[in-house]
């Protein structure tokens, strides 16, 4: 995914719609994309298919999710497929990289909803619940590098809507995040079904992400990133690090807002 080679081909390659994913709340197209006889699946989300939202400002999810690619950049962990604002069949849209997960009976679930007695050995329960039938049921997941990686990323860039759906892993075990079109903003708004690690120490791989993202806030990053937010959310990207940098521990939910999505998934 970090072939520069794949970020040329969702930049310019031709955008063949093949259907639209009915659960997205948003018009999220599926199709193909094409360039010099290479050929992925993307996913194409045009502007003009997104749904008013009360607390971010029309128009911006698209540059949302280009600007939470480029963070993911800038960390090295290569946590968000490629991920291009431009124009295709439909209007200017963001176009992403498909993820190829793993075949049936050898993908790894690393969010899931269960009875109790069913947690891995391991995992880290977030949520104690009922089904709708009232037995109890637990919302819960992996203690998983690349999850924990990914719960420090969505930290920085203020997830608000961190499903277990959104949490992918490709044909090699990579972890992917997906769907970041109500991040970024500048004020606290993290939800997430990821709190599994809440109050606990930063592990030293995602404290070097963090200092890494650090030095690139000070760079060109900060400039790429007006292309897409306002001064006010940008520099809250910076603040958000050096919080965590300080703390070295895993944020915890706070008291003033929903702290995890719904649905879960």
């Amino acid at each position: 995914m970090s072939d520069p080679g794949m970020v040329e081909l969702v930049t310019h390659g031709r955008i063949d719609v093949e259907g639209r994913l009915v659960d997205a709340s948003n018009a999220t197209l599926f199709g193909t994309i094409t360039l010099d006889e290479v050929t992925a699946h993307c996913v194409y989300k045009p502007v003009r298919g997104e749904r008013p939202l009360w607390d971010f400002p029309d128009g911006t999810l698209a540059g949302r999710e280009v600007a939470t690619y480029l963070l993911s950049s800038a960390t090295g962990a290569d946590l968000v497929p490629p991920t291009v604002l431009r124009s295709g069949p439909f209007g200017e849209g963001m176009v992403q990289l498909w993820i190829d997960a793993a075949p049936e009976g050898e993908s790894v679930e690393l969010v899931d909803i269960m009875r109790p007695d069913e947690v891995p050995d391991g995992w880290r329960v977030v949520l104690h619940a009922h089904d709708r039938h009232g037995e109890p049921a637990v919302l819960a997941h992996a203690d998983h590098a690349g999850v924990r990686q990914l719960a420090v990323f969505d930290a920085v860039a203020n997830n608000a809507d961190r499903k277990g759906g959104h949490v992918l892993t490709d044909q090699s075990g990579h972890v992917y995040g997906v769907d970041h079109g109500i991040c970024l903003h500048s004020e606290p708004k993290l939800r997430t079904v990821l709190w599994g690690w809440s109050g606990e120490p930063l592990p030293e791989d995602a404290v070097e992400m963090l200092r890494k993202l650090r030095s690139e806030l000070d760079g060109q990053l900060s400039e790429q990133l007006a292309e897409h937010l306002t001064a006010a959310e940008v520099h809250a990207i910076t603040e958000r690090t050096d919080a965590l940098l300080a703390n070295q521990v895993f944020p915890s939910p706070g008291e003033q807002w929903r702290a995890i999505p719904w649905p879960p998934f």
